[in-house]
């Protein structure tokens, strides 16, 4: 579904990233992690083709769908005119929605029980509920692999249990490819197959979750001492940082 080998990307002159080489299968999830500016929406937007790389070889299988982390229109749509633009590559020119397109968008508004939002005006919604329709636009476009820039950033603790199974049951049902970013290292836990940890532009560590996803691993990604910690009583594990918070590193 994925294949990049040696890729090399480049913004404004600078170098982001430097020979970066994956492989995704169908049917796979992988969960981008790295600190903030490492250059995680940069490897995203080439993934979806905003971006063309300066060298190497990229390969993706498939329609993609996109969830962007922040997204506001400057007129009025309604949640549901902005769900229905993820039609827009079965309409062709000059096409208008019909009945089966609306049944789509309405079947994901269902799934992610927000079908009380389809009057509303869609920037009028808060930055959780736009993200919510964001994936039923990016749902409804009927894609193969589905890419998402921090799917969760601006959910609370019930909503990123909602995204988290939908993700997972949209891979298991069916077999969609998924790329997600976030900052939480649980959220790779709970449904990504592999894992990319980002270090910098040109130092990474990609592999199965099970394998690569470690408090070693974590610890270096963010230059901060991170521990892992497992449930009683549960087969569960979580990671958490072990916070320095130094005050003597601060002069005023």
């Amino acid at each position: 579904m994925i294949e990049a080998s040696d890729l090399t990307v480049e913004r404004g002159g600078k170098t982001i990233l430097r020979n970066y080489s994956l492989r995704l299968a169908r049917g796979r999830t992988l969960a981008v992690l790295g600190a903030n500016g490492v250059g995680k929406t940069t490897l995203i937007n080439t993934l979806i083709g905003l971006i063309k790389p300066r060298s190497g070889l990229l390969s993706i299988g498939g329609q993609v769908g996109f969830v962007p982390q922040l997204f506001e229109v400057p007129f009025a749509y309604s949640a549901l005119d902005i769900a229905l633009m993820g039609r827009a590559r079965h309409l062709g020119l000059f096409g208008a929605p019909g009945k089966r397109d609306y049944e789509v968008v309405r079947h994901y508004f269902h799934m992610l029980g927000i079908e009380h939002f389809e009057p509303q005006v869609f920037n009028s919604l808060s930055g959780g509920q736009r993200q919510l329709v964001m994936i039923a636009q990016a749902l409804a476009s009927e894609c193969e692999l589905l890419v998402l820039d921090e799917p969760c950033a601006a959910l609370d603790y019930k909503n990123q249990d909602k995204v988290l199974g939908l993700l997972e049951h949209l891979r298991e049902t069916h077999d969609m490819t998924i790329v997600f970013s976030t900052h939480m290292p649980q959220h790779a836990v709970e449904i990504a197959s592999d894992v990319l940890l980002m270090t910098s532009g040109n130092s990474y560590v990609c592999g199965p979750t099970a394998d690569a996803l470690s408090a070693k691993n974590l610890s270096a990604l963010y230059d901060l001492p991170i521990a892992r910690a497992d449930f009683d009583g549960l087969s569960k594990h979580t990671y958490a940082p072990v916070f320095r918070h130094d005050g003597a590193n601060f002069d005023g």
